[in-house]
């Protein structure tokens, strides 16, 4: 996706220098993520102090709550931990490709892509493994995110982020109806994705994390070599050639790295907005434009926001909880109208 360079996100003057404050930075994001990860261990319907946590990871005595632990919240972090790094470096990803302040998986239609892809694969043709169907996630966020482009592309003026937004949104309305429809018509097989469809961190059996990292992990490596690049292309296409950048090459690493991550992420939680959305803009606020640290602070604070919004939710509705996606969409939905209301739409 390419915006012309009066849509490019604004750039802002780094808070934090380079060196030694970075590494304080990150050394409180670590903090933040450990102090959430405990919590989202320990906190549930059931307390479990966080001494007895660490004793019951490191030493199973085979009880009910060692069951709890193990078995039930300790992947329920992990999960949310890869899917929240995942999320917000494909949203900072897409910013940057694209220049568009508005870009998120979620928004632009890769998510619902994913989740159709997924959702029909398994109505067809019966495919219940995340391994089986994640291929098909894969295809269906590439689909959802060339007809979203094309779309937002049509008309003058071009690819500008207020109409890739409107355009994804209205291509994610339609393939959530399909998701939808599959699970009405056929709620025997799909029963299981009912909570999924919303976005949720559980659902999921701690082996799926065996056959999904794979993706999480080639996805991140595209990421991290296609920051340094993104730095050159915030500049412009032709100056970035003038660097010896091959662009459509950057754009296409790029595009891969997204598809991977999001696509992973949709098939292991299913659907869920706006991490990577909020996560950039947040993570902007205080590095600055360089994509290599937007990048790195988005992996630690993707989890940081998945894991509270997963807390939240269960202590909200105790002793019921609510998916984690809700919860998210609620706190991303008015930080998505303030982003649209702070530049205006003829800025965007």
């Amino acid at each position: 996706m390419v915006t012309s360079e009066a849509t490019s996100v604004a750039p802002h003057r780094p808070v934090l220098p380079a060196g030694r404050a970075h590494a304080w930075a990150t050394l409180g994001c670590l903090a933040l993520l450990l102090l959430l990860s405990l919590l989202s261990v320990a906190l549930g319907t059931r307390w479990i102090p966080p001494d007895q946590v660490f004793t019951l990871l490191l030493h199973p005595d085979g009880s009910e709550v060692a069951g709890i632990v193990r078995q039930m919240r300790l992947p329920r972090t992990l999960f949310g931990l890869l899917v929240g790094a995942a999320l917000a470096v494909a949203g900072a990803l897409m910013q940057g490709l694209t220049r568009n302040p508005l870009a998120d998986p979620g928004i632009l239609g890769v998510t619902a892509g994913a989740s159709v892809g997924i959702v029909l694969t398994t109505a067809v043709f019966g495919v219940v493994s995340v391994h089986g169907y994640v291929w098909f996630g894969l295809a269906g966020a590439v689909v959802a995110t060339a007809l979203v482009y094309g779309l937002g592309s049509a008309g003058r003026g071009g690819a500008t982020p207020a109409k890739l937004a409107l355009a994804g949104a209205a291509v994610s309305a339609l393939l959530q109806s399909l998701v939808n429809a599959a699970l009405l018509v056929d709620a025997a097989a799909l029963g299981d994705f009912r909570f999924w469809a919303v976005g949720a961190l559980t659902g999921q059996p701690a082996t799926t994390l065996g056959s999904i990292l794979p993706f999480f992990a080639a996805g991140a490596l595209l990421a991290a070599t296609t920051a340094p690049a993104l730095n050159t292309l915030a500049l412009g296409e032709d100056i970035a050639r003038g660097f010896g950048q091959r662009v459509h090459l950057v754009r296409l690493r790029g595009a891969a790295a997204v598809t991977l991550l999001a696509g992973a992420a949709v098939a292991l939680c299913g659907p869920i907005a706006f991490v990577g959305l909020v996560v950039p803009h947040v993570v902007r606020a205080f590095t600055g434009p360089d994509h290599r640290w937007i990048l790195w602070y988005s992996a630690l604070l993707g989890p940081c926001l998945l894991l509270a919004a997963d807390i939240a939710g269960r202590l909200l509705t105790r002793p019921d909880e609510l998916p984690v996606g809700i919860v998210v969409t609620a706190l991303g939905a008015p930080f998505f109208v303030a982003l649209v209301r702070r530049r205006g739409l003829r800025e965007l």
